[in-house]
């Protein structure tokens, strides 16, 4: 940690200038990564990560370094080179920082930095074992497990200075089923805010067996018909198409500059009266939490649309600046070697008032999309498409037979508006989100809700 005389150095030697904000972002990392593969553990590594990223704007336009060196020396020239970009008479009075503010919300039982190597290695083998004996026809089974103790100092010319810890811990299990003519995948990955008491609050063997059950189940299902039909999408993981065909479309990143399918449509109604879309940085533990934003500001929770309007968009510092409204808390970046941008947190469609039961007893036929996959989306249209991992046709108001190889094709905005029944069974999962600030954890979430009609995509005539 830098001393804040030296702290205020920097800030105020970067507006040296006709700059108008200065941040200072500090981060101090310890990371532990085991793989498993092949019943041999291939890696297992302790990280260490420093760095300090320094960020110097006017207005909307900013330039950004960073440095691994904490000397004083090399930091005000790394500020002062900065601040040149913006040449002219200095415009900000001298910068005092107030006092430093810590986060205390997240409370971790037991550091994983404390915890020998040799007890994660345990955890990883567990669900090996666990994975590999659901089936004999489970032929291949890769587990990785990470956790970080991630500690960050941010300090800016807006009257921030503050302290964070970050704990993450998770674990991914990914099983291979073969019989010799076809081969199918199944993937479990839960993680969250946590230390390595995170591994008491769940069965690792059950969750590396629900790997290698999706795994299985798909090896003997159908090939899925293709259509336009309703689908039936379950809770989870399966607001990942929410999070990346919608989500991305309400940051300011893209919004600010008007390429989303959303920008000027606050206040409008963009989703069935239904629909409630949230993005919640506070929720105690969860795997896209934290005290804070990577600006150093509060972490909020964001109601984006509300009965099917959109109420408000994710917003940064100086995206804000572009779109004259405030920062909502969604400035993030995955280290100190990215400038921050807005992105989500935990981001979910919440409960509605149907239960699961109905929604599949009033749909006649359809896809009942169990588990989602990856997927492709083009964040200025929101035209998506998406694997199904586990998926079953829906006749006659029950789940009927297994398919797959079944892709979802459509767009975003077209998708809400067609969402015609919202279950009560909320639930999120978790996964890494990819974007300008780099990789990122994110939770997805939602209950099991309806599309009246999509395209589903597949190797077989429609029925």
């Amino acid at each position: 940690m830098l001393k804040k005389s030296v702290i205020e150095r920097i800030i105020n030697t970067a507006l040296d200038s006709q700059a108008d904000f200065a941040e200072v972002f500090i981060e101090d990392k310890k990371q532990s990564s085991i793989l498993m593969q092949s019943n041999t553990v291939e890696q297992a590594l302790n990280h260490i990560v420093f760095g300090i990223g320094i960020r110097v704007a006017k207005g909307y336009n900013s330039v950004y370094g960073y440095t691994n060196s904490a000397k004083e020396e090399d930091l005000i020239q790394l500020a002062s080179d900065l601040s040149k970009s913006f040449q002219g008479k200095r415009v900000r009075e001298t910068i005092k920082l107030g006092e430093l503010k810590k986060g205390t919300k997240h409370a971790i039982k037991k550091m994983p930095d404390t915890v020998d190597m040799n007890e994660k290695v345990t955890i990883v083998k567990r669900a090996n074992e666990a994975a590999r004996a659901y089936s004999e026809e489970i032929k291949q089974v890769s587990v990785s497990y990470m956790d970080y103790v991630q500690n960050v100092w941010i300090a800016s010319s807006e009257d921030i200075y503050v302290e964070d810890q970050r704990v993450r811990t998770r674990l991914g299990i990914h099983s291979v089923a073969n019989d010799g003519k076809d081969m199918q995948s199944g993937f479990n990955g839960p993680g969250g805010l946590y230390g390595f008491e995170f591994y008491d609050t769940f069965s690792v063997e059950e969750a590396a067996k629900e790997a290698s059950r999706i795994a299985v189940t798909m090896l003997h299902a159908d090939e899925c018909p293709s259509g336009v039909m309703p689908v039936v999408i379950d809770n989870g993981f399966g607001g990942v198409i929410f999070h990346e065909a919608c989500g991305h479309s309400l940051e300011a990143t893209s919004v600010a500059k008007n390429a989303s399918v959303f920008s000027g449509k606050k206040g409008e109604q963009i989703a069935n009266p239904i629909v409630t879309a949230i993005d919640d940085g506070t929720i105690e533990n969860a795997w896209g939490s934290a005290n804070f934003d990577d600006e150093g500001r509060p972490q909020q929770r964001r109601v984006l649309i509300k009965d099917g309007v959109l109420n408000t968009y994710m917003i940064d510092h100086l995206n804000g600046i572009r779109m004259k409204e405030n920062s909502t808390g969604s400035g993030r970046r995955e280290s100190y070697r990215y400038a921050p941008t807005s992105r989500m947190s935990n981001t979910y469609i919440d409960n509605g008032e149907s239960s699961f039961e109905e929604i599949i007893k009033n749909t006649e036929y359809g896809l009942y999309a169990k588990k989602m996959g990856g997927g492709s989306v083009n964040p200025s249209t929101g035209d998506f498409n998406f694997a199904v991992m586990e998926g079953y046709l829906i006749r006659e108001g029950k789940i009927a037979e297994a398919v797959k190889g079944a892709t979802l094709v459509g767009t975003g905005k077209d998708a809400l508006k067609k969402i015609d029944m919202v279950g009560n069974n909320l639930l999120r999962a978790q996964g890494m989100c990819g974007s300008l600030s780099g990789s990122i954890p994110t939770d997805v979430g939602q209950p099991t809700l309806r599309v009246s009609s999509m395209t589903v995509g597949g190797r077989k005539a429609a029925n």
